[in-house]
């Protein structure tokens, strides 16, 4: 099971908002690069990076923090925020990004999301962003009336790469992950899932990999991380066992 240490990019600092708004915004760093770095030394292998300023705007704000990140960080890079469209996937993915994270686009535009998972295989994950059970979308700022598992199943042979689901109500509070429904959504689907929003501790990744077998891939971490209560060492090997 693969540990994402997040870096949510607002104003080209490092931030981590509660639940997805831009007005509960904290600052943990002003040097994106330099904070991928340090997740590097941690063991990270792969970094999750989020364009808040992008996902609101519908195209990317801080492309000049996320090209530093590639060029410093030495993994895998997954980006998502403001990607709805062909060229903005082909631009991303020639700049060296390994994965993309579209949200927004997959439900107002699937064949879009379709078209790129097949041409770029392996590279696409579809986010199912989840408020009160329903599909959010435009930086969380709109929900919608389909549910997350009936968005997940539109993509089941379309070849993306994973589905990376939020629990928008639990983000960026520490609140503990919402590993129920996201090993419901795993068992629902065929797509490897990744989990969001809300990791608090050691506890919350170890459940995670104990159920890693029922298709959970991954999990992202930001706020545990940068106030201490989750060491992202122990996190990434006790994921590397699961």
């Amino acid at each position: 099971m693969i540990v994402f240490p997040a870096i949510d990019l607002k104003g080209g600092e490092v931030v981590r908002l509660a639940e997805g708004d831009m007005d509960r915004a904290t600052v943990y760093a002003d040097d994106p690069a330099a904070q991928a770095l340090l997740f590097a030394e941690a063991g990270a292998q792969h970094l999750h990076v989020v364009d808040l300023d992008g996902a609101f705007a519908g195209e990317a704000r801080n492309a000049d923090a996320v090209e530093r990140i590639v060029e410093a960080f030495p993994g895998h890079v997954q980006l998502g925020g403001g990607i709805r469209n062909r060229a903005a996937v082909d631009s991303w993915f020639e700049r060296g990004v390994a994965r993309l994270v579209i949200g927004t686009a997959a439900l107002k535009d699937p064949e879009f999301v379709k078209a790129a998972a097949r041409d770029w295989e392996g590279g696409i994950v579809v986010a199912v962003d989840a408020r009160d059970g329903m599909v959010a979308t435009d930086g969380w700022a709109e929900k919608s009336d389909i549910t997350v598992v009936d968005l997940a199943r539109r993509f089941e042979d379309a070849g993306v790469a994973a589905l990376l689901f939020t629990d928008v109500g639990r983000d960026g509070l520490l609140k503990g992950c919402n590993i129920e429904a996201t090993v419901d959504l795993a068992r629902s689907v065929d797509i490897p899932v990744i989990a969001s929003g809300g990791v608090k501790g050691i506890a919350d990744i170890r459940m995670l990999a104990l159920q890693a077998d029922q298709g959970i891939e991954g999990v992202i971490t930001g706020r545990a991380i940068y106030d201490g209560t989750l060491d992202l060492a122990t996190a990434i090997a006790l994921g590397a066992g699961a």
